[in-house]
C-alpha cells in the first residue's frame, strides 16, 4: 500500500537502525511492557546506536509480544512470542546476520528461512487497506502519520464542496462497519440537508461485544486515521463539533485519541479556520462508563446528554440527534475508511468487496482457532478462508462445529456452511449479522444450547429494560434455556422459545432487542436436534450441561492418590489412600474439579 521509499524510511528511521516494540492493550496483556524495557536495556548494554520505537499492534495476537528489528543492509526481521530474557540473544544473532528464530522478514529475500510476511497465509491473504499503519507507525506521532499520507485526504476534501464530498462517499459504496451496513453517504446527506446552525458528528468507539477488539486495535494503533475521517464527516455535513465515544475501561485507546486530537489541533487540522478553508470544527473524546446498549446510536446520544436509555426512531439522529440537533454517528472503522478513501481514491477501495458491499472489513477471530487475532479481508471473503487459511483452523484433535458471527446478538453458522461469503445480505439470509466483525469459532466440545444460553444471559444483563419485549421476553427466554439445560425442559419449551424469539425480534424498541434472540433462533434453525436431545433423552451430547452429566471414576485407572477427594468441595468422593475411589452422585456438585485434579485420567464425564 505504501510506496517502498516511505515504507523503508518508516522501518529504518533516521538512524538506519530501528527496533519496533508494539504497545497496545493486547500486547501489554501478553507482557510487552517487560519486553520493551528489556530491549532498551539491551541496546544500552550492547552500546548500539539504535532507536527503540513504540508502535501499535499488527493484529497478529497469537504472536504477542513481538519485536521487529530493522538495520540498513539487512532485512527487517520480526520475532514472535518474545520473552524478556531472549532479547539480548535475538539482537546479537540479528547483528551477526543470523536470522534463525525469526518468525518472518518484512521483505522477500533469497533465503527461504525465515519466510517473508507475504509468504505466510495469515498475512498474504489479508488486504491491509484501513489497517495499513497498524504495527508500523508510532500511534502517538502525528509526524509518522503525515509521512504515510495522513491528512492528505482532509486537505483534498476541504478543496471540494460538501456536496462533492458526499457524492464521493456515495461513489465508493462505503457502508457502515458497525452493524447493519447502512450506506454512509445517505446519513451524511440527510444531516447536510437539515437547516440548523449546529450539527454534530460522533465516532462510536464503544465496542462492547465480548471477544471483539478490532475498533480498539485500530484506534490505538492509528488514531489519526480515525480522527481524520471524523473531521471529513464533520465538514461534509457542516458540523460544528465532533465527539469520540470511548469506554473508560479502554484507557489507552482514549489516551491516544486525546493525544491525537491535541496534536491535530496544534498542527492546524482542528479548531478555527482549518487549513485556511473557513471551516471551524473541534473534537472531544468522551469517556463512557460503559454499557453494551450504548453501542445503539440513540443510547449513545443519551449517554453523552447524561441520560441512559435508547429512544424510539423516528426521528432519526440525522434529523434530531444530540441535544435535538442533526447528528451523524459512524463507528471507528467506518471513519478510518473515509480517511483512507480520500487519501487513496475511490478506485482503490472499490476494487475490493462485492457488488453491493465494497471495500474491506476487519474481523476479530477468537475461540477455537490456532491463530487468534484481527484480520482485514475483502467483504465477501468466505468464512472458511478466514477461519482455516488465515486463523489456522481449530486446535489439533478438534473440529469446528459452528461460527458465531456478529457479536453476542449475532447468529451461529454451522460448519457445513463455511463456504458462505461474509457480506451483509448473505449473513442475514442465514440468520446471522455482520455486526462490528466479531467472529467466535466454536469447536465440537461445545453444546450449542449452552452457547445460546451464554449469549442470551449476556444480552439480558445488558438490556436497558426500557421496553417490555426485551425486558420480559429475554428473561423468559433465559428461563426456558435454563430449564432445557437442566433436564426439565419439554418439546413445548422449544416451540415457545422459537415463537418468543421471533416476537422479540419484531417488537423491541432498539437494535439490541431486535437482534438479541439471534443466538437462540439460529441454533434452533441449525442445531435443533441438540435441543431435542436435552428434553427428550435428558442428555447433553457435548457433556457440557452440568445437570445432565455425571462424573465416574474408572477403577482400572484409579491409583487411590486421593487428589480428587482433596479438591472436592462437597465431600462427594470417598475412598482410602491406595484404594479405588468412587463418586457419590447425590453429593456431587458437578463442578469438575476432580476431573482437573486427577493425574491419571481416571475421572470422566458420562
Amino acid at each position: 500500500m505504501l510506496p517502498q521509499a516511505t515504507l523503508r524510511k518508516i522501518l529504518y528511521g533516521s538512524k538506519g537502525f530501528r527496533i519496533r516494540v508494539p504497545i497496545a492493550s493486547c500486547t501489554l496483556a501478553a507482557g510487552a511492557e517487560e519486553v520493551y524495557r528489556r530491549v532498551r536495556r539491551a541496546v544500552e548494554e550492547l552500546k548500539l546506536d539504535a532507536e527503540v520505537y513504540t508502535v501499535g499492534c499488527t493484529g497478529l495476537c497469537f504472536m504477542d509480544p513481538w519485536i521487529e528489528i530493522a538495520k540498513e543492509g539487512q532485512p527487517p526481521a520480526l520475532y514472535g512470542n518474545v520473552k524478556p530474557d531472549q532479547v539480548p540473544q535475538i539482537l546479537k544473532r540479528y547483528l551477526e546476520g543470523d536470522l534463525s528464530g525469526a518468525t518472518a522478514v518484512r521483505f522477500k529475500t533469497d533465503s527461504r528461512d525465515p519466510p517473508s510476511l507475504d509468504e505466510l497465509d495469515y498475512w498474504r491473504l489479508q488486504t491491509r487497506y484501513v489497517s495499513r499503519n497498524c504495527g508500523l507507525i508510532n500511534p502517538e506521532s502525528i509526524e509518522d502519520y503525515v509521512e504515510t499520507g495522513g491528512y492528505s485526504g482532509l486537505k483534498r476534501a476541504l478543496s471540494m464542496s460538501r456536496e462533492k464530498v458526499i457524492e464521493e462517499v456515495k461513489a465508493s459504496g462505503l457502508r457502515g462497519r458497525g452493524g447493519a451496513g447502512f450506506p454512509t453517504w445517505f446519513k451524511w446527506k440527510v444531516a447536510y440537508e437539515q437547516k440548523s446552525d449546529v450539527k454534530y458528528v460522533i465516532c462510536n468507539g464503544d465496542e462492547g461485544d465480548p471477544g471483539a477488539f478490532m475498533n480498539r486495535l485500530l484506534a490505538e494503533s492509528d488514531p489519526h486515521r480515525v480522527l481524520e475521517g471524523l473531521i471529513i464527516a464533520g465538514y461534509a455535513i457542516g458540523a460544528t463539533k465532533g465527539f469520540i465515544f470511548v469506554r473508560a475501561e479502554k484507557p489507552l485507546m482514549a489516551d491516544r485519541l486525546e493525544k491525537a486530537v491535541n496534536d491535530a489541533r496544534r498542527a492546524g487540522f482542528l479548531g478555527k479556520n482549518i487549513l485556511d478553508s473557513g471551516f471551524d470544527f473541534d473534537v472531544e473524546v468522551y469517556r463512557s462508563a460503559g454499557a453494551f446498549v450504548c453501542g445503539e446510536e440513540t443510547a449513545l446520544i443519551a449517554a453523552i446528554e447524561g441520560r441512559s436509555r435508547p429512544r424510539q426512531r423516528p426521528p432519526y439522529p440525522a434529523t434530531s440527534g444530540l441535544w435535538g440537533k442533526p447528528t451523524v454517528i459512524n463507528n471507528v472503522e467506518t471513519l478510518a475508511h473515509v480517511a483512507t478513501i480520500f487519501q487513496s481514491g475511490v478506485a482503490e477501495f472499490t476494487k475490493y468487496g462485492t457488488e453491493k458491499s465494497k471495500g474491506t472489513k476487519m474481523f476479530c477471530v477468537t475461540g477455537a482457532v490456532k491463530r487468534t487475532g484481527v484480520y482485514e479481508v475483502p467483504v465477501g471473503t468466505k468464512i472458511k478462508t478466514l477461519v482455516f487459511d488465515i486463523a489456522g483452523g481449530p486446535p489439533e484433535g478438534r473440529k469446528v462445529k459452528a461460527v458465531q458471527i456478529g457479536g453476542p446478538s449475532g447468529g451461529c453458522i454451522p460448519a457445513e456452511l463455511m463456504d458462505l461469503e461474509m457480506d451483509y445480505e448473505s449473513l442475514q439470509s442465514y440468520g446471522a449479522i455482520m455486526g462490528s466483525g466479531g467472529l467466535v469459532v466454536i469447536d465440537d466440545g461445545n453444546c450449542m444450547v449452552d452457547v445460546a444460553k451464554f449469549f442470551t444471559g449476556f444480552t439480558l444483563a445488558e438490556s436497558c429494560g426500557k421496553c417490555l419485549p426485551c425486558r420480559v421476553g429475554m428473561k423468559q427466554l433465559s428461563n426456558i434455556l435454563e430449564k432445557i439445560t437442566s433436564g426439565t425442559g419439554t418439546i413445548d419449551d422449544i416451540e415457545l422459545a422459537q415463537e418468543l424469539g421471533e416476537s422479540i425480534a419484531k417488537s423491541s424498541l432498539c437494535a439490541l432487542g431486535g437482534t438479541a434472540p439471534n443466538p437462540i433462533l439460529s441454533t434452533l434453525r441449525y442445531f435443533k436436534h441438540e435441543y431435542v436431545e436435552h428434553v427428550v433423552n435428558r442428555r447433553c451430547p457435548a457433556k457440557v450441561c452440568a445437570k445432565l452429566v455425571k462424573y465416574v471414576i474408572d477403577p482400572a485407572l484409579c491409583r487411590g492418590c486421593i487428589q480428587c477427594a482433596k479438591t472436592c468441595p462437597t465431600g462427594a468422593i470417598s475412598g482410602s489412600p491406595g484404594e479405588v475411589h468412587r463418586v457419590r452422585e447425590e453429593l456431587c456438585a458437578k463442578c469438575g474439579q476432580c476431573l482437573i485434579a486427577c493425574p491419571f485420567g481416571a475421572i470422566r464425564k458420562v
